[in-house]
């Protein structure tokens, strides 16, 4: 019995070398096919490559040199804002798309468009620059006619529990409210029609110029010495009291007990006083407000070891700093002499607030001064102190 089941085992052995020569056959043949498809896409793929590079190759043609340094055309909103100002052609204009929020009361019928974005971010970065209260100010943009500030300036009572004892009613804050109106900036540059017609004159960066150069002067002045009789309040123009008898409303001065002068005996004294007399929590981002010719007088000062309390910027652009604080200089300050506040001291993000709309328009009148043209440029701004507390005067007098 057992031979005969060896002998089948033999058989089906015999029958395996068969079936294992047509399976590697048929591998074989299957790894053929997917080398012959690989070398068919690498030509395909080479070929495609070659096709490219031709293209390419025609694609580049050099042409003749362009007769302007700069051949980019302009955008669609600068030619038509540009043919505006030079002929005073309004269809490009109104073939523009705005934003809805632009079509307010500021673009009147009677022919007024907003400045094209990018002579607006012109005037806005010249603004910025300019040496004034608006660089160390609050500047918050509203879409109204005012700008309202909620100011607590009141304490809040507090007191000690007994276990036993009935609590007592304790004092409550008290709430300010202090209004901004906004009123209008405006700049009335022109030009004769003549230097309108030259394709060569850039007639927005001329524009841009002129106005900045008028709103950032009316504006510096505005936000010290304005009266807020159809202008900004200024802080300077505010009552002032002696900061021992300080209320809210007022602003507290230093006097330096000389008359338009520092003290003889210790003149750096007064600059002192007048950094303390500011409380803890405005002194942290507080600074330095005066003209040149104050600056001049202050930076020989020294202290008692004879070091000097005015320090350089060690960097670019930093301002320098007087006892560590930094020094804005705003020439719109007053000089130095008997019973002038020619120096301020205070945290003036907290005190002064510039409220202003972003829109900027301009009108083209080309006949009130023929053969010149007339562009009235005008903007709303507001400013007026926010916090009494936060801006400390040196007033150069006895007391």
């Amino acid at each position: 019995m057992n031979d005969h089941s060896n002998a089948g085992d033999r058989t089906a052995m015999s029958d395996c070398p068969d079936d294992i020569g047509e399976v590697k056959s048929a591998l074989q043949d299957f790894l053929n096919e997917v080398r012959c498809v690989q070398s068919e896409l690498k030509v395909k793929f080479q070929q495609q490559n070659e096709r490219f590079v031709m293209l390419q190759k025609k694609s580049m043609t050099t042409g003749r040199p362009v007769l302007s340094a700069d051949n980019a055309a302009p955008a669609p909103h600068q030619k038509a804002f540009a043919s505006y100002l030079r002929s005073g052609d309004d269809d490009g204009l109104r073939g523009l798309a705005l934003e809805g929020k632009s079509l307010n009361s500021q673009v009147s019928a009677e022919g007024g468009y907003l400045v094209d974005p990018q002579t607006s971010e012109t005037i806005r970065s010249v603004l910025s620059a300019t040496a004034s209260i608006r660089q160390v100010a609050n500047v918050v943009q509203v879409e109204a006619t005012s700008f309202d500030v909620l100011v607590d300036h009141g304490e809040m009572g507090s007191g000690w529990a007994s276990e036993t004892a009935a609590l007592t009613e304790t004092a409550t804050p008290q709430i300010d409210r202090i209004s901004i109106p906004l009123h209008e900036l405006s700049a009335l540059p022109k030009a004769s029609q003549r230097l309108l017609d030259d394709a060569a004159f850039d007639i927005e960066t001329w524009l841009a110029e002129r106005i900045a150069d008028k709103f950032s002067r009316a504006e510096a002045a505005a936000f010290i010495m304005g009266d807020g009789a159809d202008k900004p309040t200024g802080f300077l123009t505010h009552p002032t009291v002696d900061n021992d008898n300080w209320t809210w409303g007022n602003l507290g001065y230093v006097a330096t007990g000389a008359e338009a002068d520092f003290a003889n005996t210790s003149p750096a004294d007064a600059i002192v006083d007048l950094v303390y007399a500011l409380d803890a929590e405005y002194r942290a981002r507080a600074s330095f407000v005066m003209n040149s010719k104050t600056a001049g007088a202050v930076r020989k000062m020294k202290d008692a070891d004879g070091r000097f309390l005015w320090t350089d910027g060690l960097a670019a652009g930093e301002p320098a700093r007087l006892m560590g604080y930094p020094v804005l200089i705003a020439e719109d300050m007053p000089d130095i002499a008997a019973g002038t506040f020619a120096l301020a001291f205070g945290d003036f993000h907290q005190g002064y607030t510039i409220a202003e709309r972003p829109e900027l328009r301009v009108l083209r009148d080309p006949f009130s001064a023929k053969p010149h043209v007339i562009f009235y440029a005008s903007k709303r701004v507001g400013g007026d102190v926010s916090d009494f507390a936060a801006i400390k005067l040196m007033k150069f007098a006895l007391s």
